[in-house]
């Protein structure tokens, strides 16, 4: 769990990004949890409003607000077809969530493997700059340990192996040696440019 206007999609999704302007997130902010007998998923999900401080179409770079005051400076790629549109002080909505879920399969004969996919959706032609981007990891690995006193599982996947402290007691009980778990893992970003809002009329001359 760690990590895209688009390309601002792109670099927004390398979470650093997004987590640097959702420090203090101006809207939603959860974490949730859930839990059956033999499957897991936490997930989370933020939401934060930057603002547009400055754009360069030549460079094509954007430099974005968030509502604590932390600045960050995109790069945006070429399949940003509506740039030109992007003006400062436009509002820029940042949607990011994530989850991982955790699946056993009792006595698993699958091969230990990784697999990687990603989409992405951008806007057309003439439409405002925004899009969508996501991720989806899943690995297949092999219960190699249980040490049910620490609650803690050894899985050894296509590449390393690794250690997963389970704070559930009666999940930690379905596990054996020669189990396999299947490990999700999701990310998506979602961007979208919103209208700069309105100035605030002037005060009347007393």
């Amino acid at each position: 769990m760690k990590r895209a206007v688009l390309a601002v999609l792109a670099a927004l999704a390398a979470a650093a990004s997004v987590h640097a302007l959702a420090q203090k997130p101006d809207a939603a902010s959860a974490s949730v949890t859930s839990t059956v007998p033999g499957k897991g998923t936490i997930s989370n999900m933020v939401r934060v409003t930057a603002s547009v401080e400055a754009i360069d179409v030549a460079t094509r770079s954007v430099t974005l607000k968030g509502p604590k005051g932390d600045v960050v400076t995109l790069t945006v790629g070429p399949e940003v077809k509506n740039l030109a549109q992007v003006k400062v002080g436009d509002r820029v909505s940042v949607r990011y969530a994530e989850a991982l879920t955790l699946e056993l399969k009792k006595d698993g004969k699958e091969l230990r493997q990784r697999s990687e996919r990603e989409a992405s959706s951008a806007a057309q032609p003439g439409e405002r700059p925004g899009g969508a981007a996501g991720r989806q990891i899943k690995v297949i690995a092999d219960v190699v340990a249980v040490d049910r006193k620490k609650q803690v599982v050894t899985l050894r996947g296509p590449s390393r192996t690794v250690e997963l402290k389970l704070r559930d007691p009666e999940q930690i009980k379905l596990i054996k040696v020669g189990d396999q778990i299947e490990a999700t893992y999701q990310e998506a970003v979602a961007v979208s440019l919103e209208p700069a809002p309105a100035a605030k009329p002037a005060a009347a001359a007393k």
